[in-house]
């Protein structure tokens, strides 16, 4: 059978938008029909519709006479895949325009061959005719449903725009070194010496940013765990919660497991480190990576909300609550999450969130410290959380982050412009709060 990528793009994001499922589990089952940078090109393609979604279809509608619907409707996303090729590829017009129409057989409906190849011709010749449309809605204009804008809009009036436009780009890659293994210093020494370049090192947590990334498999060590792929805003957990010798660590909510194996390669002489999810299939590839970098962890499927089911009756030193939310802060690497996410959502989050908030909290000793985590951007899942949570637990005190008495948490924007934390430029959406129990 004849594999074309377009096809494969198309069923791809029509399952992901249409049927609701996920990026990360719809891609690898296409890409595993193709080899090599076939692969490469089925994500791009793929990433690059869900990046731009509503501008395209915008673009579809003004060219189709009549809506692709039922049986034909995965054509409507071959169409988009075709539009997305022409207008942010470097791939040639005619080998997307030609390629695209040649999935019509694939997908068995020759029939839209002569209407598909009529539209992409037709857009390929308004390309060169005219300016930047001017597009009707925030929501096309900017590629975002609108039910997130207006909260972007609510919680930064000055900074939504530049948050939107920092979840079209495409994701730097960020190095985290294991100092188990070499200094920062000397990992820069064994990159410069395989020629890979870094453009920027954050100077909270050493996090490295490579100029373009790259294979894995080519960086020095990986597989023998010299150093992990991690974005800089991730790995600032292991630092604020600042482990001891002896303690003794819960991670909840650990997989895929990085945050737990950065704790262990900080403070390789804590008492135990516990790592829960809620996910047992998700809890494999935390073993994966605690094997890869040769680390220990009790590692236990279980429920946050529920830790008398899992939890032994010690207490821990340090948690890191790293809670379920609508990961709106990294949706430059998951622009599913656009389409995935409804607005309805966030409240059964802002809720559940309380919930294990409260129960773990219960596990902590007197004096120890909890770092609650997210990576959103959304007040109502961050500061107005820890805020209500103050006021209902007295024995919970807020400490500061990087020194900033004045708010509640650290709060890191995609590509912030903040002029005061210049390093969070390139991060990830996340979002930090320390708390010391009374």
């Amino acid at each position: 059978m004849t594999i074309n990528i377009r096809a494969l793009a198309a069923k791809c994001t029509f399952n992901v938008v249409d049927k609701g499922r996920s990026l990360a589990d719809e891609l690898p089952f296409q890409q595993a029909k193709v080899e090599g940078k076939d692969k490469g090109l089925v994500q791009e393609i793929c990433y690059g519709v869900l990046r731009y979604l509503p501008e395209l279809e915008y673009d579809a509608q003004q060219l189709i006479e009549k809506p692709l619907t039922g049986k034909q409707r995965v054509f409507h996303f071959l169409i988009l895949v075709g539009l997305y090729q022409i207008k942010y590829t470097r791939i040639p017009d005619h080998a997307a325009v030609s390629e695209t129409v040649a999935a019509t057989s694939i997908l068995k409906n020759r029939h839209l061959k002569g209407m598909i190849n009529a539209v992409l011709r037709n857009f390929q010749r308004k390309q060169s005719e005219t300016i930047a449309p001017n597009y009707p809605s925030d929501a096309i204009q900017y590629n975002h449903p609108s039910w997130f804008i207006k909260k972007l809009q609510a919680g930064y009036p000055l900074l939504w725009k530049d948050i939107l436009i920092a979840n079209q780009e495409k994701p730097p890659m960020w190095l985290r070194v294991n100092k188990k293994h070499h200094s920062t210093d000397q990992y820069l020494s064994l990159l410069a010496e395989h020629d890979i370049t870094i453009s920027k090192q954050d100077s909270t947590s050493d996090a490295l940013k490579l100029e373009h990334p790259i294979d894995v498999n080519k960086l020095p060590g990986f597989a023998d765990g010299w150093v992990s792929i991690q974005d800089a805003a991730a790995q600032q957990a292991a630092h604020i919660l600042d482990c001891q010798p002896g303690d003794k660590v819960l991670d909840c909510c650990a997989a895929p497991g990085g945050k737990t194996c950065h704790m262990l390669e900080r403070t390789p002489n804590i008492k135990s480190m516990t790592a829960i999810d809620i996910e047992a299939d998700r809890l494999i590839k935390v073993k994966e990576n605690l094997t890869r970098l040769k680390l220990n962890a009790k590692v236990i499927a279980g429920d946050a909300s529920t830790p008398e089911v899992w939890w032994d009756n010690e207490l821990f030193d340090r948690i890191l609550l790293d809670a379920p939310c609508s990961g709106t802060g990294v949706i430059r690497r998951h622009p599913d999450i656009k389409w995935l996410r409804k607005a309805k959502d966030i409240d059964a989050l802002v809720i559940l969130q309380q919930q294990i908030l409260k129960n773990v909290w219960s596990l902590l000793k007197p004096g120890g410290t909890l770092l609650y985590a997210t990576c959103s951007v959304l007040p109502e899942e961050n500061s107005e959380q820890i805020e209500l949570f103050l006021e209902q637990n007295q024995n919970a005190k807020l400490e500061s982050i990087n020194n900033d008495e004045t708010s509640l948490g650290w709060q890191i924007l995609p590509k912030s412009v903040d002029a005061k934390n210049p390093t969070e430029n390139s991060m990830d959406g996340f979002y930090y709060a320390k708390l010391v129990k009374s």
